[in-house]
């Protein structure tokens, strides 16, 4: 009885060793995926500048040859995390999209060179991520958030024939009409004491006081960044708000929340919107730090525009105001792809 015992169990480990045998063959076999090194979508690559070589980080998230999404996080000097919300909602509905973290900011280089804060080179930068990604106008759709809109809307002004759809959110065509859109909307709205305060410290320079923030985070962060209760706001917007580059902010947007006082101080491509003929859509929020108004009307100066409002979001409406938010960009994107765009 032992020898037969023996016997079948040998058997049994033969036959066991010859199904793994056959199946790692054909699982190595039959999938492409094993060809080379997966890295779950993670590409870092070396980009050209007036300074040198610098490496940015990227990572694809999901896999469609006919719809791929690049994202323009804002700040400037933000991060691509606050844009993880997006894994929510895209990958169901077959739309590839692609995490970018910008020269300066996150896991990409950071050059610490105030003269490589410039919105012409981050165009370059741009249009090098595009090549090496091989995102063509066949499947290339650029959505710019905030100051990523900025940076949106002067790369399609240079290379829309690279494009086939423009997603411009939360982001005036002009940012002296948005300084004066904080100056005489949404200043009057705070309680004239406390923006008597904040006068005063923006006046002195003084935007390391504490009382500064204090200040700003009930009356002005919760109604028009993100209407959420700060102490309840979503992670990937605190982590990303945490890694800002304050460098890259300041030189750009300059030291102040209210209003814009940097480099990008008298940019405006309003006039030069109808130039843009790539499928576009504008989104703005009821309670925005733009003006929802002009982001409807840009929608009407390019060629082709179609414009979505969030009327329960503010400048971070892909956190407060979902429910209109994602659909309106699923399909605004399903409709340019279907050839069904209007």
């Amino acid at each position: 009885m032992r020898k037969l015992f023996f016997g079948i169990a040998c058997l049994a480990i033969i036959s066991c060793n010859d199904q793994a045998k056959e199946t790692a063959a054909t699982t190595t076999t039959n999938n492409s995926l094993y060809n080379e090194v997966q890295t779950g979508g993670i590409k870092v690559f070396p980009i050209e500048t007036p300074k040198g070589k610098f490496n940015i980080w990227t990572k694809r998230i999901g896999n469609n040859p006919k719809i791929k999404l690049l994202l323009l996080n804002g700040g400037p000097g933000a991060t691509h995390e606050y844009f993880e919300c997006f894994e929510s909602f895209l990958p169901q509905e077959d739309i590839e999209f692609i995490y970018y973290d910008q020269l300066g900011c996150g896991l990409s280089d950071n050059p610490k060179d105030t003269s490589m804060w410039d919105l012409n080179r981050f165009v370059e930068e741009v249009e090098q991520v595009r090549k090496t990604l091989n995102l063509t106008k066949d499947n290339f759709y650029l959505l710019g958030h905030s100051w990523g809109g900025i940076l949106a809307m002067q790369y399609a002004l240079k290379y829309q024939d690279n494009l086939k759809g423009l997603i411009i959110s939360n982001m005036m065509s002009s940012c002296p009409a948005y300084g004066k859109y904080a100056q005489e909307v949404l200043a009057p709205q705070f309680d004239p004491k406390v923006l008597d305060t904040i006068r005063q410290i923006e006046a002195k320079g003084d935007f390391q006081n504490p009382k500064y923030m204090e200040l700003l985070y009930p009356n002005f962060y919760a109604k028009h960044i993100c209407r959420i209760p700060v102490d309840q706001w979503p992670e990937p917007v605190n982590r990303s708000f945490a890694k800002m580059n304050q460098s890259l902010y300041v030189t750009m947007q300059g030291p102040s929340e209210f209003g814009i006082a940097g480099n990008l101080t008298n940019w405006d491509v309003s006039k030069q919107l109808p130039q843009i003929k790539t499928p576009t859509l504008t989104i703005g929020g009821t309670h925005d730090t733009m003006d929802p108004e002009h982001m409807k009307w840009m929608s009407t100066q390019v060629q082709h525009g179609r414009f979505l409002l969030c009327p329960n979001g503010s400048h971070m409406d892909m956190y407060d105001d979902q429910k209109n938010y994602f659909p309106g960009l699923i399909k605004f994107i399903k409709d340019v792809d279907a050839g069904s765009f209007k």
